[in-house]
């Protein structure tokens, strides 16, 4: 992909691993200044010097999403360190407990709804003006295979998911015209951290649910963020892209 990201900054939440991560080092790659951002500083300081080994332009940042003041923060930084702010990446979020409907602790339920959908309306809160005073941009967020589809003891990350599509949709069409392109992407079984524990727990149970036999990357992952970025996406905006090697298709 040509890259249309020279001078551009972008800021990048839950990237000390994983999808996060995956897309850190490739926009870093096509000549993007990188707001690593993550909860664990250690995983962050970690996609740094990776980035940086490779010739990019990087900083760590430590945040909780779920922390409407630390995300405030966060772009903030951005702006002070790298002179503003033009691309976003909400991606951080956690898995939650696995639980039936009526069995879910309120405080867990409140938690990961916190930081999966509350987190998200708080990075666009403050991600928004700083990239309008740039002049325009794009931002992704990252709901999954379920924002449209259901899981059985899911129903907190289920639900958070939906909404994450839903708040794409509606801040996408508030900013259409201010030059802020809003998607979002669902990824489906993914080998990263987040999946790992689930995976090795039910391997065949999965692979006979997944068409292409196998869990998807997060680099896999990370091309279709960096394309909705980019301006080669300049008439994607609002949607809701899946990566998940045919697992909605059933």
């Amino acid at each position: 992909m040509k890259s249309t990201f020279k001078d551009k900054v972008a800021v990048v939440t839950g990237a000390g691993s994983g999808i996060g991560a995956a897309v850190s080092r490739r926009l870093a790659g096509q000549g993007v200044e990188v707001v690593v951002g993550d909860v664990d500083r250690g995983a962050a300081d970690r996609v740094v010097r990776e980035v940086r080994d490779d010739g990019g332009k990087a900083h760590a940042f430590t945040v909780d999403v779920g922390d409407p003041e630390a995300v405030e923060a966060l772009v903030g930084f951005a702006v002070r360190q790298c002179g503003a702010l033009h691309l976003a990446v909400n991606n951080a979020g956690i898995a939650g407990l696995r639980k039936t409907t009526a069995d879910y602790p309120i405080d867990d339920w409140r938690r990961l709804v916190d930081i999966n959908l509350n987190g998200v309306f708080y990075c666009m809160k403050f991600e928004i003006p700083a990239i309008l005073a740039a002049g325009g941009g794009a931002i992704v967020n990252m709901s999954s295979i379920l924002g449209s589809v259901g899981l059985p003891t899911a129903s907190a990350y289920t639900a958070a998911k939906h909404a994450v599509v839903g708040l794409t949709k509606a801040a996408a069409m508030e900013y259409a015209r201010m030059g802020i392109r809003i998607n979002a992407v669902g990824p489906g079984w993914i080998d990263t951290p987040l999946l790992a524990e689930q995976w090795e727990n039910a391997p065949r149970r999965m692979l006979a649910l997944q068409p292409m036999g196998r869990q998807g990357t997060p680099e896999e992952v990370a091309a279709l963020v960096c394309f909705l970025l980019s301006d080669e996406a300049s008439f994607i905006a609002g949607s809701y892209h899946l990566v998940d090697g045919a697992y909605t298709a059933h």
